[in-house]
């Protein structure tokens, strides 16, 4: 036996196929073509990723697609090699991989993924075989009831899940009923404010802060108060001496979104006084709380909730991936017959196939295990982002030292238009958010939010700094 490295085509990474499709077909090739013979060794995985350029991950998947339908035989320690018994089988037909693709396209259609994009995990590392695998299972143990219309609440083995790991991760002590299972951040927003507040109700929220929550505020016809954060996150005296009779806060404390500055523990103490007082309600968007890499995470801020005053808000799109659609949220517990009347009325359910895949990788402690590696990922590829671009744009830049989070603020020293500069990004294919676009009070800042997450080599963020450089 002998390992081998077929020779094929050039990987293309413009196409619409992934690159482990691409991989997996090549190799059939190969096979069917004899260039591959029964016995004949394969790569490591590790050999190859390195000798193509590759993430190991996209190795990974290739091989396991090849060896499941049987073309590839894993030994263990004693390598990959070609199965027995795989002649070759080669078509006459020019172009299989075409018609192939043509058919997956129309089934599964091909998202964009631009460089810099922001609220996007890293992809490449996700554990899509075990993934694969807790999916295959769920949906072979389907039965008719499973196939009927979902809860409006969430699954309840999911609701479970979350409640066991909000109380060890977030040191959140709630019960299962708390829980209830939504479609994203925008879904969990708008059951909030159907089930608690009114047209014309007064929201603090912060400046700079995310823009879609302030365009939903306006949509239900309520009032966005916009509340200055600085070092030490929401100037919550400002608002309280404003006497703005607010009913509402929303608040990111972990990471402030986008400044990624954490909430004081001061601050966070009298944000809880102040909705005591006023009997006003608390949403926390812990939406990557997870991600600190300075110190352990901040313990939540409904934590420290001792009068009921504080919803917790959570998804699964930043520490898994964002097409699952799949959010949470904890509500005290005296308003979880209000939330489930209001859920009654307003909620679909999400599906449960994805419910179920979810709350068995987190039962099977594949969650848990999957944010740590993230966290010490995210912290190394952080570096190598920040020292890939200084390495090129030099004075023209400064980033913030943010203690955790998924993006970086790449603040423009030299005076032009954050905004110009986004949208010349956007036309040359990277991704960029203008800073200036979330803030609504006083000088708005001119910088670039940018996602790091997938930025996997120095030698990449030097690449991706110089596009930038060519549009500043």
């Amino acid at each position: 036996m002998q390992t081998s490295i077929p020779s094929f085509s050039p990987l293309d990474p413009a196409s619409s196929e992934p690159i482990y499709r691409q991989l997996y077909w090549r190799f059939r090739e190969a096979i069917n073509a004899g260039l591959l013979k029964p016995g004949d060794r394969v790569p490591a995985a590790r050999a190859l990723a390195k000798e193509l350029g590759l993430a190991r991950g996209t190795i990974d998947t290739a091989y396991s697609l090849l060896t499941s339908e049987g073309y590839l035989l894993s030994r263990g320690q004693a390598g990959t090699i070609v199965a027995q018994g795989i002649t070759g089988t080669a078509t006459s037909d020019p172009a299989p991989t075409a018609r192939r693709t043509t058919t997956q396209l129309a089934i599964r259609e091909q998202s964009p993924i631009l460089p810099f994009q922001m609220g996007l995990p890293a992809l490449d590392v996700f554990p899509r075989k075990i993934w694969a695998q807790i999916g295959a299972r769920c949906v072979r143990s389907t039965q008719p009831p499973n196939m009927a219309n979902p809860s409006v609440y969430g699954l309840h083995a999911l609701r479970a899940a979350i409640a066991t790991y909000l109380q060890v991760s977030r040191g959140i002590a709630c019960s299962p009923a708390q829980v209830f299972v939504t479609g994203g951040y925008r879904e969990t927003l708008s059951l909030i404010t159907h089930a608690l507040l009114q047209p014309a109700d007064r929201v603090l929220i912060e400046d700079p802060c995310y823009p879609p929550t302030r365009r939903l505020l306006e949509q239900l016809h309520m009032a966005p108060i916009p509340v200055p954060v600085d070092q030490d996150g929401l100037c919550i005296s400002k608002a309280i001496n404003a006497h703005l009779g607010a009913r509402a806060t929303i608040v990111t404390p972990a990471h402030q979104s986008p400044l990624c500055v954490s909430l004081s523990l001061p601050r966070r103490l009298a944000l809880l006084e102040w909705a005591s007082q006023q009997q006003a309600w608390i949403v926390e968007d812990d939406y990557d709380g997870e991600y600190r890499y300075v110190s352990r995470p901040l313990p939540a801020l409904k934590s420290l909730d001792r009068e009921g005053r504080v919803l917790y808000s959570g998804t699964f799109s930043k520490v898994l991936f964002p097409g699952m659609r799949l959010a949470y949220l904890v509500v005290p517990s005296a308003q979880v017959e209000c939330f489930e009347r209001t859920c009654q009325t307003f909620q679909g359910g999400c599906p449960e196939l994805n419910q179920a895949i979810a709350a068995t990788f987190m039962a099977e402690g594949h969650f848990a295990r999957h944010i740590q590696r993230m966290r010490k990922l995210y912290s190394e590829r952080r570096a190598i982002a920040v020292t890939g671009l200084k390495s090129v744009l030099g004075e023209r830049i400064q980033i913030d030292a943010n203690p955790g989070g998924m993006h970086l603020i790449l603040r423009l020293n030299e005076p032009q238009s954050d905004t110009l500069l986004v949208q010349r990004m956007r036309e040359a294919g990277l991704f960029a958010e203008a800073l200036s676009e979330w803030s609504q009070l006083g000088d708005k800042p001119s910088a670039l939010l940018l996602g790091f997450a997938n930025i996997d080599s120095q030698a990449s963020a030097q690449a991706l700094g110089e596009r930038l450089l060519a549009l500043m």
